[in-house]
């Protein structure tokens, strides 16, 4: 049963980061349908991360009400509606208003396995599951792109996506029986009281733990989204070329998370995050020193490789700093956190460098890396039963 709870997160993880990647591949076909502004992409995306944030806050209650089984079950049903929804959709209102129960459906199935996951397994695993978020977040543009090349539309890329998510739904429905078998499980999502966002807030730890949440995404998201424009524009990279090289970067996270897991069993939580913000401080350097172009390649993979580590990291570690009575709470407030990094500091970089300059992306991102390695290392004494230890 251990095993194949295990291979069930692993699945519902899959059908977590398919959905995630979508929106961007599909937006330019999307938005010739609808006849909107190439911008208003912007709107369906802060639509679903709004929506994310509030089902990470709740998350914790859904988990008590519905157990980890259920609250997976639920969600990935709801962002499979959303999904049908999408592929029906011929109005961008009509987008709008999907784009509700699509971000609904991501947060609190995130929140509660990360959790279940921190709670129960080894720290390999934390790892690996993101590794598999990474094969749904690569499978779902490369679905939508082999219906757009084959005349289908993107609307069918949805309805594919959804009718994989459907069947996710009914693997997951039908494992029920064995979530409630594990009697830690229920002990956790039944006996433990539901702390308030005010409460969570004032725990010391999360003073320093919540900020660094939110940079790990601010460094991530921001790497990402302005990287081919940095080459282009500053290092007189072609687009195509830099479009391959910014891929370097996502290469780097997956390989890294699979070998980090390997890792896990010879160094803690804090030594990895250490480990992972050093490596991606250097490969920031890189992108900053006057070195030869392909140099770039090489400070994108080690941005990547070095980030690999740090979020599965901090996830594995929340019940150690936490408490157990705390941590299933705190796991959606920083699953909040974390969204919300990800959705306001990327549009905030691009403007400072749209209206200073491209040269200080790298910049932007040495500060984020450092101030997220000073954060993760500040140590507090772990809490036990909700009290400070």
């Amino acid at each position: 049963m251990y095993s194949l709870l295990l291979a069930l997160i692993y699945l519902a993880f899959i059908s977590l980061g398919l959905p995630d990647s979508l929106l961007g591949s599909a937006w330019p076909n999307i938005q010739s349908t609808v006849q909107v502004p190439t911008s208003y992409g912007g709107i369906l995306s802060f639509l679903i991360t709004a929506s994310t944030i509030l089902s990470s806050l709740g998350s914790g209650r859904m988990m008590r009400r519905f157990g980890t089984g259920g609250t997976a079950c639920l969600s990935v049903a709801l962002t499979a509606a959303a999904l049908l929804g999408f592929s029906v959709s011929n109005h961008f209102f009509a987008l709008c208003l999907w784009a509700v129960p699509y971000g609904l459906g991501a947060g609190s199935v995130d929140a509660v396995l990360n959790h279940y996951v921190a709670l129960h397994y080894k720290a390999k695993h934390m790892s690996w599951l993101h590794c598999f978020w990474g094969i749904g977040a690569t499978g779902g543009p490369y679905i939508m792109g082999l219906c757009l090349s084959s005349g289908m539309g993107w609307q069918s890329g949805y309805r594919v996506i959804f009718g994989i998510q459907f069947v996710f739904t009914l693997i997951l429905l039908l494992s029920l029986p064995l979530w409630k078998q594990r009697s830690a499980d229920a002990a956790v999502h039944t006996n433990l009281p539901y702390l308030p966002l005010k409460q969570l807030l004032g725990l010391p730890a999360a003073k320093t733990v919540l900020p660094a949440f939110f940079l790990y995404s601010a460094l991530e998201m921001t790497t990402g989204l302005w990287g081919s424009s940095y080459m282009v524009t500053v290092r007189g990279i072609s687009t195509q070329t830099a479009a391959s090289w910014i891929a370097l970067f996502y290469l780097g996270i997956t390989l890294g998370r699979f070998f980090s897991g390997f890792l896990t069993t010879h160094f803690s939580d804090r030594q990895l995050i250490r480990f992972g913000g050093c490596m991606a401080i250097l490969g920031i350097f890189l992108l900053i020193l006057p070195l030869p172009p392909i140099a770039l390649c090489l400070g994108f993979f080690l941005t990547g490789l070095g980030c690999a580590p740090i979020y599965p990291s901090m996830l594995h570690a929340t019940p150690a700093i936490f408490g157990t009575e705390a941590a299933s709470s705190m796991m959606g407030t920083q699953m909040a956190f974390s969204y919300l990094g990800s959705t306001c500091m990327p549009p905030l970089c691009g403007l400072l460098t749209a209206h200073i300059s491209m040269v200080l992306y790298p910049f932007v991102l040495f500060f984020f890396a450092v101030l997220l390695l000073v954060l993760s290392q500040i140590q507090y004494p772990p809490i036990q039963n909700g009290h400070q230890s």
